[in-house]
């Protein structure tokens, strides 16, 4: 029977051609990746519009941030595809030779990709490279919380795609439950560890394989006599980069006790350079908070941690009107205020002291694994110390996002920050079901 409703309808499509979206090679699937790459180079002015709507996001031509990280996730996957689609030869036992044993990618199926608002539109178009790559089809639903970014998706998906192999639906949150309601084979989530909770659940109603990019309190640590002024420049931007809304973003930093006020004095001068000009605040450079609802929860964090001892050494204003909350640096944080519990995901950072190494990976482990860990070191035992009492998605040492921009490096969390893994072949092995195969030694002629 022939259902009316549009989501039934397009998820009936995709589903009744699976077997043919299966059987296309490389040359197919890279042709649906050209137009993808198409559709979204011939609106770059409109993507950066409809960012700086959702974000206050400054345009800067699609040289940096989102676009540039999509389209290069597109031409990595034109460049290996065909290589990445090749059967996998896999050596027979002694006891079956002549045998034929490889493994053949194939694709999932139907994918659920479920679009993050802090990155709107990589978020939502960065994972559909490898879920083309790997032959599978997707429904897309944008963030309701970045309205414009989510009609620039739709309008791009709709250009380059037919439904049967894409399709964007928009909405809230009772959009996303009612499309959680169908046995898709895969579902692809970027967001809140809560939220990813709810998804997960969701498909283990079908028995769904699931990708969820999370995210968590994302660590640094600040060796002794490594150089403050490199290590504060690294943290500073990682922190208040999208006004800290960001999964990846320097959740809170540990500095040895010793210089822990020098290290604020260069965050504060780091700060006058990114974002103030003659004391003023630049709107321009710092995204806003995406709504009142966050806004609130952020000043309530700085709040309560004040209450409770902490003392802020910078920043500290805000405008409800614009959604603006300055940089914001705070000390003496204690380790039970809930910004010290609960993902900051805002422009506020607690530089926290040490003496012991060992007090500070107890307290990184007793928050869970988070979606990244950085390391500020000269001394590689300092780093094996780190590493090896801490859990986590992805490290850098001494910087901060390279685990995640070198594209060869799988992308991904651990537990409470994620699982699976994506850009580059990782996204395709993720999107992919290695399927094992044996021929029986003379059992079969071409």
């Amino acid at each position: 029977m022939t259902t009316t409703d549009p989501i039934e309808r397009v998820f009936a499509l995709q589903r009744a051609s699976r077997t043919a979206r299966k059987s296309t090679d490389s040359v197919a699937r890279i042709a649906q990746l050209k137009a993808l790459r198409d559709a979204i180079t011939s609106r770059i002015d409109t993507i950066e519009m409809a960012l700086h709507s959702d974000l206050r996001r400054a345009p800067n031509g699609g040289k940096e941030g989102e676009i540039p990280a999509v389209l290069g996730e597109i031409d990595i996957a034109i460049g290996q595809l065909e290589h990445w689609m090749a059967p996998q030869a896999v050596p027979t036992s002694p006891h079956f030779q002549g045998s034929q044993t490889f493994i053949q990618y194939e694709p999932r199926g139907v994918v659920l990709l479920l679009g993050a608002w802090n990155f709107p539109f990589a978020l939502a178009l960065s994972p559909l490279v490898p879920i083309i790559a790997a032959g599978n089809s997707a429904i897309i639903k944008p963030n309701e919380l970045s309205p414009e970014t989510a009609k620039v998706v739709a309008d791009i998906i709709s250009a380059a795609f037919d439904p049967q192999d894409v399709a964007v639906f928009e909405g809230g949150i009772e959009l996303a439950q009612r499309l959680q309601e169908l046995p898709f084979d895969h579902v692809f989530f970027t967001g809140s560890p809560s939220v990813g909770k709810q998804v997960m659940a969701a498909a283990a109603r079908h028995l769904s394989s699931v990708t969820l990019e999370l995210g968590g309190k994302c660590p640094a640590i600040v060796a002794p006599g490594y150089d403050l002024v490199d290590a504060a420049g690294k943290v500073t931007g990682a922190r208040f980069n999208n006004a800290g809304q960001l999964c990846l973003s320097v959740d809170h930093v540990w500095v040895p006790s010793a210089v822990v006020e020098p290290f604020c004095q260069i965050i504060s001068a780091v700060i006058d350079k990114m974002f103030f000009v003659d004391a003023e605040l630049q709107l321009d450079r710092l995204p806003r908070i995406v709504n009142a609802r966050n806004f609130d929860r952020l000043l309530g964090y700085i709040d309560e941690a004040v209450a409770l001892g902490a003392r802020v050494v910078r920043g500290g204003q805000h405008d409800r009107e614009t959604l603006t909350i300055h940089p914001t640096v705070l000390v003496d944080v204690p380790l039970n205020a809930r910004i010290m519990q609960e993902e900051i995901f805002g422009p506020v950072l607690p530089v926290l002291a040490y003496d012991d190494l060992d007090q500070v990976t107890a307290q990184i482990d007793a928050n869970g694994k988070p979606l990244a860990l950085y390391v500020f070191a000269k001394e590689q035992a300092f780093v094996d110390q780190a590493l090896l009492h801490t859990s986590s998605g992805g490290v850098t040492v001494n910087h901060v996002f390279m685990h995640y921009v070198e594209p060869n490096l799988p992308f991904g969390g651990v537990n409470g920050s994620g699982m699976g893994r994506y850009h580059g072949h990782a996204g395709f092995l993720e999107l992919s079901n290695p399927r094992s195969v044996f021929v029986q030694a003379d059992s079969v002629t071409s």
